[in-house]
C-alpha cells in the first residue's frame, strides 16, 4: 500500500505543533489567513511557497514534502507522550528564589560591614596624630 503525502496537512500539523496560528503564519509570509487555510487544503504545494513555509516554520522543506500520514501520527503521538518524563518538581521554585534573595542579602551585609571597617581604618590613619 502506497503511503500518501498531503503537504498542506503537513503544514497544518507542523504549524499546530509549533503553536503558531494561521494569522501569525500569514503575517510572516505577507498573506491572508484565508490564503494559509487554502494552502493547508492543497495536497501538493508550489515549490516557492513550500520553501517560504519551511523557512517560516523553521524546518527543512523536505519535512513538508515527505512526511507521511503514519509518520505524522507517530510524531504527534511521541510529542504528546510524556510517560518518559518526570515533570514533578522536587523543590518549590519559590523557596529557591527566597533562598537566593537571602544569600544576596547576606553577601550585601558582609560587603557593607567590610566597607564600614575600611572607612574606620582610613579615618584613623588620616586623623591619627604623629
Amino acid at each position: 500500500m502506497e503511503k500518501t503525502i498531503h503537504q498542506g496537512h503537513n503544514v497544518k500539523r507542523i504549524r499546530e505543533i509549533s503553536g503558531i496560528k494561521q494569522e501569525s503564519l500569514a503575517f510572516q509570509l505577507g498573506l491572508s489567513q484565508q490564503a494559509i487555510s487554502q494552502i493547508e487544503q492543497k495536497e501538493v504545494l508550489d515549490s516557492k511557497i513550500l520553501e517560504d513555509l519551511a523557512k517560516a516554520l523553521n524546518i527543512a522543506p523536505e519535512v513538508i514534502k515527505n512526511m507521511t500520514e503514519d509518520a505524522a501520527n507517530n510524531f504527534i503521538n511521541t510529542f504528546n507522550d510524556q510517560s518518559g518524563f518526570n515533570y514533578q518538581c522536587t523543590f518549590n521554585p519559590l523557596d529557591k528564589y527566597i533562598e537566593a534573595i537571602e544569600a544576596n542579602k547576606e553577601l550585601y551585609e558582609r560587603l557593607l560591614k567590610f566597607e564600614q571597617e575600611k572607612s574606620l581604618l582610613l579615618e584613623k590613619l588620616i586623623f591619627q596624630k604623629p
